[in-house]
C-alpha cells in the first residue's frame, strides 16, 4: 500500500507539472484547519481558488486534537494551526498574528477598568473552551506561570457558543481577536495584565515533505494575502 500511495503521489505531481507547464497550476489541494481559523481561512481559500482555477480543493476543519490526529496520519497536505505540535517533527511557516484577548459582557464590573490585575480576573466565572482546545491550554499556561488555575464554570464546544454565553453575562472567557468580526455587539474586550497573548497562525505540514504545484502555491498566496487579514483592535469600554 505504501509503495501504491508513492506511485499515485508521483503521477499526482506528474499531472500537475503538466499542468504547470501550460501556463495553469492544476491539481489537488486537501486544507486542514482548527475550528477557530474558520473566521478567515474561507476567505483565503476562496481567493486562492479564484486565482487557480484549475486546482481543486477541500477544507476539513476541527478541534486541535483532532487536526493533530489528522496531521499525524497526513490525511491532508496542509494544516493552519496557531500552535505547532511539539512532539511532531513538522514545518511551521508563520503567516498572520493571532492575539487572544479577553472578553466580558459590556456592562460587566470589569469593563470600565484599566489593568485589572489576573488574579482578580480569573475570579469571575469563566467560559472555556472544550478541553483539547489549543485557547484553553494557553490560558491554562498563563495562569500556571503566575501560580493560578483555570476553574471553568461552562466548557463550550465553540467559539459562537462562547460569545453568546459571555453576552449573556454569564462569565468573562478569552477568544482569538479573529473571533470577533462579527456575532459581538454585546461584548467587549477587557484590559486584563498579560494580554493580549499574541500568538501566530501558522501554515504546518511534515517536515521533509515536498509540497506540490499547488500546496507551493498556496503557501505563497498564504504569505502575500495572509497579514491583510490581520483584525483591527477591538474598542474596549475602558478606552471609549
Amino acid at each position: 500500500w505504501e509503495r501504491c500511495g508513492e506511485l499515485f503521489g508521483a503521477l499526482e505531481r506528474f499531472e500537475m507539472t503538466v499542468g504547470n507547464l501550460k501556463g495553469m497550476i492544476q491539481g489537488r489541494l486537501s486544507l486542514g484547519v482548527v475550528t477557530t481559523a474558520k473566521y478567515f481561512a474561507p476567505r483565503l481559500l476562496g481567493g486562492f481558488c479564484e486565482r487557480y482555477p484549475g486546482i481543486e480543493a477541500s477544507l476539513e476543519l476541527a478541534n486541535r486534537d483532532q487536526l493533530l490526529e489528522r496531521l499525524r496520519e497526513s490525511r491532508d497536505d496542509l494544516y493552519i494551526i496557531s500552535q505547532p505540535p511539539g512532539d511532531l517533527e513538522v514545518e511551521a511557516v508563520p503567516f498572520l498574528k493571532n492575539p487572544l484577548v479577553p472578553l466580558a459582557r459590556f456592562d460587566h464590573p470589569l469593563a470600565s477598568r484599566e489593568r485589572v490585575p489576573l488574579e482578580e480576573f480569573v475570579q469571575y466565572p469563566f467560559l472555556a473552551r472544550e478541553p483539547g482546545s489549543g485557547t484553553r491550554r494557553v490560558v491554562q499556561h498563563l495562569l500556571a506561570k503566575k501560580g493560578l488555575s483555570l476553574q471553568p464554570r461552562l466548557a463550550l464546544g465553540s467559539n459562537e457558543a462562547i460569545k453568546q454565553t459571555v453576552a449573556a453575562g454569564m462569565g468573562v472567557s478569552v477568544l482569538s481577536e479573529h473571533t470577533l468580526t462579527s456575532g459581538a455587539e454585546d461584548v467587549c474586550q477587557l484590559q486584563v495584565e498579560g494580554f493580549p497573548i499574541e500568538l501566530q497562525w501558522n501554515l504546518v505540514y511534515p517536515k521533509g515533505r515536498q509540497l506540490s504545484v499547488a500546496g507551493q502555491a498556496f503557501q505563497d498566496y498564504l504569505l502575500a494575502e495572509g497579514p491583510k487579514l490581520a483584525p483591527g483592535p477591538m474598542r474596549s469600554e475602558a478606552s471609549a
